[in-house]
């Protein structure tokens, strides 16, 4: 069978260890940004979250608007705008302005925001996300077009409100988040936009893939718009090598400790106490890929067997391995013939700042990383004393080892994307 051609890119949320230096994450992802830029990649993606100590981004339109300086080719995706947060009127006017210093490069990705305390920070009720965030893509979508809206509802009122200067871009491209649930490919079918589907890879998320698709399609035509698979947009996280077992030791910088915060944020995944027993977890089931190049382009093809074909692969980024492997490997992966998977891992090295403290107030609500056993862990947690070890000595999270997907019960911070 023959599928889409596939581009690829980076989907950064982005997760750093809390023991990283914040300034030093966030100026070596905006270098990252610039290296696949120079090395030919085809989009980079940046994030919007506002508590939890690892995802560190606030603004992604700030965050691309500085990377849109230093690169020249590359598009650039909002990834995603939590659009509940914000003013759909004020965030159209900004996207327009982003739109501008982009070059028409800037791709905006919608959603209703991950964590739920982000949501409760700013007091709203994270059940009616979803609404809101299909209420504001409407308002933007209509003000992008050219249209003056007014519309007033329970958390906005918007009386005659319009763009003032025209997009840079002709037609400003939008992709909508989807995992299981079949609100996103709805929505992306009813305005026309692609898809961003966040758990291409998990065992759930995979087998609703085609399903989502023939969704879009549907209400694409029900609505006189179309959908395009080149548009389509997969996540899959990846950390590759010359061989399996380098790639399993530069993981063991970050992955452990990073997976087990998704743990605590994203349904269907469980802590673990072994960086081995997550790796073959996650290569055995398909989730991603640990290992060589030759082992990306076998993930590739599953993943297009599933779909039935897309178009664009976003390497989930995250801290995986440090830096200075990140950028090796980032290079190394253009040895991948055809569907070349290039790795786009890595983090900064760690250093202690003054924002460690604000961050690793997620210890004391969610857990502390003791690594001294589950007594340890629910002592410390009820400590106001909880300190993080020195420099490179942070250990993962504690957790009795137990089945990378096995299922999990609702979580109080559980993500909302879907």
């Amino acid at each position: 069978m023959e599928y889409t051609p596939i581009e690829f890119g980076a989907f950064l949320a982005p997760w750093h260890k809390v023991d990283t230096d914040a300034h030093l994450a966030i100026n070596q992802d905006i270098e990252l940004a610039v290296e696949m830029d120079r090395l030919g990649f085809s989009e980079f993606w940046i994030g919007e979250h506002h508590s939890g100590g690892v995802e560190i981004v606030a603004d992604p339109t700030l965050f691309l608007a500085a990377v849109s300086q230093r690169t020249s080719r590359i598009k650039l995706g909002l990834g995603v705008v939590s659009l509940p947060y914000h003013n759909p009127f004020i965030l159209a006017d900004r996207l327009v302005l982003l739109d501008h210093l982009t070059r028409g490069r800037m791709i905006f990705g919608a959603g209703p925001g991950q964590l739920v305390d982000d949501s409760r920070s700013i007091g709203i009720d994270p059940v009616e996300n979803r609404r809101k965030m299909e209420q504001s893509f409407d308002v933007i979508t209509r003000l992008l077009a050219g249209e003056t809206v007014t519309e007033k509802t329970d958390w906005y009122d918007i009386q005659q409100a319009y763009i003032q200067i025209a997009p840079y871009s002709a037609k400003i491209q939008t992709a909508v988040t989807a995992t299981v649930s079949p609100t996103g490919p709805k929505l992306a079918g009813k305005y026309g936009a692609g898809i961003l589907s966040l758990a291409a890879t998990d065992p759930a998320g995979a087998e609703m893939l085609q399903k989502h698709w023939g969704i879009a399609e549907e209400i694409a035509a029900e609505n006189g718009q179309t959908v395009d698979r080149a548009n389509w947009r997969l996540t899959c996280p990846m950390h590759i090598a010359e061989t399996e077992e380098q790639a399993r030791e530069n993981a063991r910088h970050g992955l452990l400790y990073l997976m087990n915060y998704l743990s605590h944020v994203s349904p269907g995944m469980q802590e673990v106490d072994d960086v081995d027993v997550l790796i073959d977890g996650i290569n055995s089931t398909g989730f991603g890929v640990i290992g060589t190049p030759e082992m990306a382009v076998e993930q590739v093809k599953r993943m297009q067997e599933k779909s039935g074909g897309f178009g664009k692969l976003l390497v989930l980024h995250g801290e995986w391995a440090n830096y200075e492997n990140s950028v090796r490997k980032l290079r190394a992966h253009r040895r991948a013939r055809h569907a070349r998977v290039q790795r786009v891992e890595g983090s900064p090295a760690a250093r202690i700042r003054r924002d460690g403290q604000q961050r690793r107030r997620w210890c004391h609500r969610y857990g502390c990383r003791s690594g001294r056993g589950a007594g340890a862990l629910r002592a410390r947690a009820r400590s106001s004393r909880c300190q993080v070890e020195p420099r490179g000595l942070a250990p993962p999270m504690c957790g009795a080892a137990r089945g990378f997907f096995t299922p999990a019960a609702p979580s109080t911070q559980q993500g909302t994307h879907t």
